[in-house]
């Protein structure tokens, strides 16, 4: 009679098990099936690539003004633009959905070509206008257009509580112009 217990145990622990397996890949065909009906609205994707873009393409050409600039102004405002755009893309990619795929380094590679072979004075003016100037007025706008065009929750979120860092970059980047002489 044990034996018989523990078979009768066992193929009800299996079906058990079975029933378990199938209810689960129920789930996981109904969250497919609802993330694929419930795609990012464009204006939020345009977002997230227009965020992931400024910020890959802050932190590549500041890491270019480490080799090619001699002014430690310069030098002092990219090491701070790497530091906080590298937290910007870890806040991104949280506040993204799940399923979606923020570009880990989709740096804008025109800019980025025309610095590289820039050394000195040269470099500072182009990184200081391109860059610092330029970027963060783009950036603005991507992350004020987010705010108030926005679909998603989270992404909204996430560009309310950056904006004033990247305001705050663009501020800077404006001082750092008029301390070189730089004009927008």
């Amino acid at each position: 009679m044990k034996y018989t217990l523990n078979k009768f145990t066992l193929i009800t622990a299996l079906l058990a098990g079975a029933c378990v397996i199938c209810i689960d890949a129920d789930a996981q065909t109904e969250a497919a099936s609802t993330t694929a009906a419930n795609a990012l609205p464009q204006v939020d994707n345009d977002f997230v690539q227009a965020a992931s873009m400024a910020s890959s393409t802050e932190i590549d050409a500041s890491k270019l003004a480490a080799s090619n600039s001699t002014d430690t102004d310069v030098k002092s405002f990219a090491h701070h633009m790497i530091l906080d755009h590298t937290k910007l893309t870890v806040q991104l990619k949280m506040a993204a959905p799940h399923g979606v795929v923020v570009p880990k380094d989709n740096s804008d590679m025109t800019l980025l070509d025309s610095l590289k072979p820039l050394k000195g004075a040269e470099f500072d003016k182009a990184y200081i206008s391109k860059v610092g100037l330029e970027g963060h007025k783009e950036a603005i706008a991507a992350f004020e257009k987010e705010i108030s065009d926005g679909q998603n929750a989270d992404l909204k979120k996430a560009a309310q509580k950056a904006l004033p860092t990247i305001k705050e970059h663009y501020q800077m980047a404006q001082q750092l112009a008029s301390k070189k002489g730089i004009t927008e």
